[in-house]
């Protein structure tokens, strides 16, 4: 997959190693990415090793279902959403919502039987717009009380 991964199974990334690696700009798209699924969803952000060739990921989960994974790499990360029957027929009515760039991401992934695996590679928080849009599409946001 991507050899810039943390992919030793004995040895999670450190937040130092972490924040290091990514580079400031990625850097402050991890951290806004986290802050918005903090904010707006009751999933916990866990560490999870993804097999040798996708490594180390953070994952939000809930209930068994994950929300969605970012996978730390070299000046920059990689975000999985796995998009499911719902929100891919809903898709074609929203689509000019999201950039080229999203779109792109989207009509290439491929078809699976469980839906589409987006893997969008991110280097600065101006690229998190259409993953937020989409996240909020496929979960909505918990209402504040």
């Amino acid at each position: 997959m991507n050899s810039d991964r943390y992919t030793d199974k004995n040895q999670m990334p450190t937040e130092d190693e972490l924040y290091s690696s990514l580079g400031s700009e990625a850097k402050d798209a991890w951290v806004q990415l986290m802050s918005f699924a903090e904010e707006h969803y009751d999933h916990v952000a866990e560490w999870n090793y993804g097999g040798k060739n996708y490594g180390w990921n953070v994952r939000y989960r809930k209930s068994g279902k994950t929300l969605f994974n970012m996978f730390p790499e070299k000046k920059g990360f990689t975000v999985l959403l796995v998009l499911g029957k719902k929100e891919i027929e809903g898709y074609p009515d929203r689509c000019t919502e999201f950039s080229d760039a999203f779109r792109s991401v989207y009509d290439s992934a491929a078809q699976y039987h469980d839906g589409k695996w987006l893997w969008i590679r991110i280097e600065a928080a101006g690229q998190l717009e259409d993953i937020q849009r989409m996240i909020l599409i496929k979960r909505k946001a918990r209402v504040r009380r």
